[in-house]
């Protein structure tokens, strides 16, 4: 453990930014919410992701990577979960050959891989644990049985039959997270409120399946209900399993402050019988696409995996860490307009990053990057930190930043390669097709690939490349 960087963090607890001082800085705790597997991850689910694997990389380089634990859930049950299953595998399901949990299973498998799939190539590194929701069934169904013995729950039968539901009022401070009180409170739950709650905005922890729906056998305060768990209650359960009833660092996006991190609190503090969850709460801003919100109706909901397989956006495919680089670009606390022009911008950075950490002069400290990184994951100045690096100091930036350029470039003749792709351009402005042409496909039989964008200014056509291995 180095330990030698201090770093501060914007709490969302306290609305302000803080001191990180870890509980035990031989296990930095960090839990971050992961994706809900129904469907491919769009891209707005990035935006977590990348955020939070840099504050991983920047808790390993301060701290020792040995001594950082990062856990990201994986949702695999939920109500939208079981509908695809139905969807998809309804005639299977029907005809006998497929039981539920097996339909289930198929659609969380082929989700969830591919969102893992998505994020490695935006260079997200492995988190430390990685739970299904499926896995941790019994300590959901234990957490529940006491809360309801601590006077914290209790059992109703609402329109949807019997359910256990988290009574808001027991627990004085609620709302400290959201710095909402009960008048202001909406549901908690992906339910109607009902006239069985005692208070509107209770929240449900457990909920009573039907024939249609995935459930397992539990019991509370003497009532056996077959069924499934709320939302809120898994992450009580992943977190505290793999990092204790209380942690360093709890992130997630916007709009995950209330209900959900809001109620994870009241669960997890009223059931352990602590003052708090985790000690610093960090959420990244929303993000749009072409200054509106994303959404199926207005034809601009985008996946990462069309992102990068698919010519949808802007007419091309796009490399996952050019994606990585323009979510980068803004910090993680604001607001992100996901543009075309923004990813052209972010692909020509990128480039010029690349071939100057390719040059054989080591100009700069790594220092630089690290201390724009530790004043609140300040992303912004850590890009144009590395603008000031060459060599070794900025390969070490940019892979603290998970955009190391990606294959070993000592056995490629940069100068040579950038030479060439001048050569071409001067071909394409002469409309010399057939000699542009050539130019580029013996780049690429070198393991060269060029990528043609404009430059977001001017408006000029500008070529990057990728080494190919």
């Amino acid at each position: 453990m180095t330990g030698t960087q201090a770093i501060t963090l914007y709490n969302t607890l306290d609305r302000q930014k803080e001191p990180f001082q870890p509980i035990d800085p031989q296990n930095v705790r960090m839990y971050v919410c992961g994706p809900t597997v129904y469907d491919y991850a769009h891209i707005g689910n990035a935006r977590p992701a990348i955020v939070f694997d840099v504050l991983f990389r920047l808790l390993r380089h301060v701290y020792g990577a040995d001594h950082v634990t990062y856990v990201r859930n994986i949702t695999d049950v939920e109500d939208k979960i079981t509908a695809r299953a139905l969807r998809d595998f309804g005639d299977e399901i029907d005809a006998g050959r497929m039981g539920l949990n097996d339909a289930l299973r198929a659609v969380t498998e082929k989700t969830a891989n591919q969102y893992l799939e998505d994020i490695a190539a935006l260079g997200c590194m492995e988190p430390t644990h990685q739970p299904r929701a499926t896995e941790h069934i019994d300590g959901m169904v234990a957490m529940i049985g006491s809360l309801v013995e601590r006077g914290h729950a209790y059992v109703a039968t609402g329109n949807e039959g019997r359910e256990v539901l988290f009574d808001v009022a027991s627990m004085p401070d609620y709302g400290g997270l959201s710095k909402r009180n009960l008048d202001e409170q909406q549901a908690g739950a992906r339910v109607a409120v009902e006239a069985h709650k005692k208070n509107p905005g209770d929240f449900v922890l457990w909920k009573e399946s039907s024939a249609t729906e995935p459930g397992w056998d539990a019991e509370f305060d003497g009532t056996a209900i077959y069924g499934r768990p709320g939302w809120h209650i898994e992450c009580s359960v992943m977190s505290e399993h793999h990092l204790g009833k209380i942690f360093d660092i709890h992130g997630g996006g916007l709009d995950l402050i209330f209900p959900h991190h809001e109620n994870e609190i009241a669960q997890s503090c009223c059931a352990h019988g602590t003052d708090r969850m985790a000690n610093y709460w960090m959420h990244n801003g929303f993000l749009q696409v072409e200054g509106q919100k994303m959404s199926k109706s207005l034809g601009n909901f985008l996946t990462m995996f069309q992102l990068m397989h698919a010519e949808e956006f802007g007419g091309r495919k796009w490399p996952g860490e050019v994606l990585r680089l323009a979510m980068l670009m803004t910090h993680y606390r604001e607001p992100i307009d996901f543009s075309v022009r923004r990813l052209e911008e972010a692909e020509a950075i990128l480039a010029r990053l690349w071939r100057r950490a390719g040059e054989a002069t080591d100009n700069g400290s790594l220092d630089t990057v690290v201390e724009s990184l530790a004043d609140d994951l300040n992303t912004v100045e850590a890009i144009r930190a590395l603008g000031a690096l060459s060599g070794a100091p900025l390969r070490a930036g940019l892979e603290l930043l998970g955009l190391p350029p990606q294959a070993p470039t000592d056995d490629i003749d940069l100068d040579a390669v950038q030479a060439a792709i001048d050569e071409r351009l001067a071909f394409i402005a002469d409309k010399n097709w057939a000699e542009a042409d050539r130019i580029r496909d013996e780049l690429l039989a070198r393991g060269v690939q060029l990528k043609d964008g404009k430059d977001p200014e001017t408006g000029a056509r500008v070529t990057t490349f990728e080494v190919k291995r």
